[in-house]
């Protein structure tokens, strides 16, 4: 598999490297040419004349006369890797030219769109999870700007036609840069749990209103988001392992309401109305008898039982209100609160049965 920025993509997205390298390479090919010269017994001065006459083609006449094989192979052999040289130096500095003032164009022009956006989203950082969101939000026609810091995955983010800063997130500078006192949303998707506190506490003292979404390596850092003024938390791992559970523990029950296009629309839908379809399973610590699914739905809140999955495989819908939960059972929640208070509800249950 071809290495991004490899082969000849590579070598016409660097053409500052390009013209570095073929200067370098007319001065060696120029200064071996010189020791050849020197070796036939010229002085360096007739050498270094006779080697740039050739190399830039202007044919003056020879300062000597070239009256040997040895002299007419050098000639030759400074006339074909010499004025090589000078055609790709030449190519690589029209190209650097011609790239400077379009990157000037299209800097101008994005900086021309960020200073016109309003309500729009920040998202930053740009690695998979960030290019995700884009392109998802991109494909809603959502208005975003992406803050990055790297600078191969910023070009990257223009490349793919998404407004980009390169910049550190962490920085108010950058955040005011993007004008998140006139954005709607702002997911910071970083990596690295600490920075992502950071941004958040930052961008709750610049917009107040701002809706965050935030994103937590540690579970431990869901509750430090919070306080630092995230409305929505998001642990990549744990979903992703929660989903997993829910495909070995209960594959008919997942496959409902996961499963396919219709799952991603549900989630969607439900988004939109700020709910969560949470499927949780009930801990073995929680005693028989100890919880009913009146008692989740009053516990939660803002939960409503939609369906018990019993560990034998038995489906109960539209629980009443006095059916009892029973350790290992699966139970679909609709739900405001989302999956942290959700599992204190058990937690809860547990301790009581203890």
């Amino acid at each position: 598999m071809t290495r991004p920025g490899g082969g000849i993509e590579g070598l016409v997205a660097r053409p500052f490297r390009n013209l570095a390298l073929s200067i370098a390479f007319v001065l060696l090919v120029g200064a071996c040419a010189i020791v050849a010269y020197g070796a036939a017994g010229w002085r360096f001065g007739d050498a270094l004349y006779m080697v740039t006459l050739t190399i830039f083609t202007v044919g003056y006449g020879e300062v000597r006369a070239i009256d040997t094989d040895y002299l007419r192979l050098v000639t030759m052999a400074t006339m074909v890797f010499g004025c090589t040289g000078v055609i790709i130096v030449t190519g690589s500095l029209v190209q650097a030219l011609t790239q400077t003032q379009l990157e000037q164009f299209f800097g101008k022009r994005v900086e021309k769109t960020i200073e016109r956006l309003e309500g729009h989203t920040i998202i930053c950082g740009f690695g998979r999870i960030g290019m995700m969101l884009a392109s998802e939000l991109a494909a809603a026609g959502s208005k975003l700007v992406i803050i990055e810091r790297d600078e191969a995955r910023a070009q990257h983010a223009l490349e793919l036609g998404h407004l980009c800063r390169q910049g550190d997130a962490t920085d108010e500078a950058m955040l005011k840069a993007v004008h998140i006192e006139r954005a709607k949303v702002m997911a910071t998707v970083l990596a690295d749990d600490a920075a992502n506190v950071f941004i958040t506490l930052s961008a709750r003292s610049l917009n107040p209103k701002l809706h965050i979404i935030a994103r937590g390596e540690r579970p431990s850092t869901e509750g430090k988001l919070l306080q630092a003024g995230a409305n929505r938390v998001v642990l990549p791992t744990h979903i992703g392992a929660e989903r997993i559970a829910e495909l070995i523990l209960f594959p008919e029950m997942a496959q409902i309401f996961r499963g396919g296009q219709a799952g991603a629309t549900l989630d969607k839908a439900l988004d939109r109305l700020g709910l969560d379809l949470e499927i949780l399973v009930v801990p073995r610590s929680v005693a028989h008898g100890a919880l009913t699914a009146g008692d989740i739905e009053r516990r939660a809140g803002a939960a409503f039982l939609l369906q018990i999955n019993r560990p034998d495989g038995t489906v109960i819908t539209k629980p009443d209100v006095d059916h009892p939960i029973e350790a290992g059972d699966g139970v679909v929640l609709l739900s405001k609160l989302g999956r942290g208070a959700l599992d204190s509800l058990f937690e809860e249950a547990a301790a009581v049965s203890a």
